[in-house]
């Protein structure tokens, strides 16, 4: 063991890693990307070495804001510094990329080591990428979903607990600010946690925050679902299945999401809130994440099979997925949309996949016959029980819930795109709508996105505006434009496609 004086870092890296000076290193026979524990007092962290001969000084070691709360550290304290072993999860790291199958015990071990901080980031990446190449048995996913609920907190309803979710992809879904509230209103429980967008110009958590705080503790969260029926919130600050978010920060810059993390990550976090019967809906498209309804159905069936497996009643919806759904893409444009369709005049699109997929949870609940779901939906959306709920949701999570649609602020800054032609809209690109928002300041900046004037099949005049693209700063407008411009992600099409002579 040596000591060493605290450097504090202002910085938060998203890495449980600290600084160590070369010639320290030298002497107490350290390298970089050991693993060490960090003591001071009766706390304790585990983290990973980085040296440097400038950062910081012999006697020091450097503490990152990813560190420091958990070790309740000053400046200047001292720090007791031991090297840990590899531990034996790493070995069954490797045990699975060399294509064994792992017990519930090794997966367990993996799980509780990521969370505790002990894995490497280079490990976590292999355990994902041998998901991602050699797959998992069921078996294997049943203890991954386990492992992943059980590391965390779990949250005890004492009543039958219902959840719609999406595997994502599609820009604009804004369903579940129309869903949790239909839902509620008729009086089945709903506490719906939500991620923030990761790689999408809006999570529902991004939608949602708009319109009131997210941000809760499993037990506030209890507190304001008995209260309303139904919540919208954050899952990131519940501590419930942690594992998933540490593992998510090693699968981003990879770009890959195994289907056995994808699976166990969704069902964790339903066995953590105690969900009896989820609904859940695969989009399908090009541009989505599932490309075609044949592999749609597969991805159904195993979820239901898992489901079965965990207790909880699922019933999977195949939507459309070709372009976004209703007109906006952005937080506060999507959060303006989705209280225009609870007023009674949002677009279609929006109004039909909400109510369908919330037709399919009132059935699951008994409060409609199977086939008779939807309509219930849409009576309870037309009555106005959806709006009322919602504002109720919006109060006791700390909204104003006197809130309108005409009343959300949305990006001043503005961009137009113009029809080139006179014809038909034949596609727009998901991935570019995606990367035009994103651009413009979404989902950081919550007035930026963007307005859809018309999707597939719709006619067009050439100088007609098909786009705008808003923000709360001119320079990332324009940054967006350009992108816009390059990418072209509305397609149009006159009706001649070809003229074919032999002249």
């Amino acid at each position: 063991m040596a000591q060493f004086t605290c450097r504090t870092i202002d910085i938060l890296t998203g890495h449980r890693t600290v600084l160590v000076n070369r010639k320290d290193c030298e002497h107490v026979d350290i390298r970089a990307h050991d693993r060490v524990n960090l003591r001071k007092g009766d706390r304790s962290a585990t983290a990973t070495v980085d040296t440097t001969t400038t950062i910081v000084h012999v006697g020091e070691i450097g503490i990152t804001n990813d560190l420091i709360p958990e070790l309740g550290v000053n400046e200047g304290e001292i720090i007791d510094v031991s090297l840990l072993p590899a531990p034996a999860s790493a070995s069954f790291i490797r045990k699975k990329v060399m294509g064994h199958k792992l017990s519930k015990d090794e997966i367990y071990s993996i799980v509780e080591d990521a969370v505790k901080g002990v894995l490497t980031d280079v490990e976590m990446a292999g355990f994902l990428m041998a998901q991602h190449f050699l797959g998992m048995t069921d078996e294997e996913e049943v203890w991954l979903t386990r492992a992943m609920a059980d590391t965390g907190e779990k949250i005890d309803f004492e009543k039958p607990v219902y959840d719609k979710h999406s595997v994502g992809g599609v820009p604009g879904n804004k369903v579940s600010l129309l869903i949790v509230p239909i839902i509620a209103s008729a009086g089945l429980l709903i506490p719906k946690t939500s991620s923030r967008a990761i790689t999408s110009p809006s999570g529902t958590a991004d939608t949602m925050s708009v319109l009131a705080p997210i941000e809760f503790s499993a037990a506030e969260l209890k507190k304001v679902t008995l209260k309303t029926g139904g919540a919208i919130v954050w899952g990131g600050g519940l501590h419930l299945a942690p594992a998933d978010d540490i593992f998510i920060n090693v699968e981003h810059p990879l770009r890959v999401d195994p289907e056995p993390q994808m699976i166990a990550s969704i069902m964790a976090k339903k066995l953590a809130v105690g969900v009896d019967f989820m609904v859940l809906d695969l989009p399908v498209g090009q541009e989505a994440k599932i490309p075609s309804s044949d592999e749609g159905r597969r991805l159904s069936f195993k979820f239901i099979n898992m489901g079965d497996k965990l207790g909880i009643k699922v019933r999977c919806g195949i939507t459309y997925g070709g372009q976004p759904v209703g007109y906006t893409v952005g937080p506060a444009l999507e959060a303006r949309e989705a209280f225009e369709a609870l007023e009674g005049h949002g677009p279609a699109s929006l109004i039909e996949k909400s109510t369908s997929l919330a037709g399919m949870l009132l059935e699951l609940g008994g409060k409609a016959v199977r086939g008779g779901g939807q309509e219930l939906a849409k009576q309870i959306l037309a009555s106005g029980k959806a709006l009322g709920k919602m504002r109720e949701i919006i109060n006791a999570q700390g909204g104003d819930s006197k809130i309108q649609s005409i009343g959300i602020p949305v990006g001043q800054c503005k961009a137009e795109i113009v029809a080139p032609c006179d014809g038909y809209i034949t596609h727009v690109s998901n991935a570019a709508i995606n990367q035009i928002a994103r651009a413009a300041g979404a989902p950081i900046e919550k007035g930026a996105g963007i307005i859809l004037h018309g999707k597939e099949g719709h006619k067009v005049s050439k100088g007609q505006t098909i786009m705008e693209i808003l923000g709360e700063r001119d320079s990332r407008v324009d940054e967006a434009y350009g992108l816009a411009v390059k990418l072209a992600p509305i397609s149009i099409e006159g009706m001649l496609l070809q003229e074919v002579s032999s002249d």
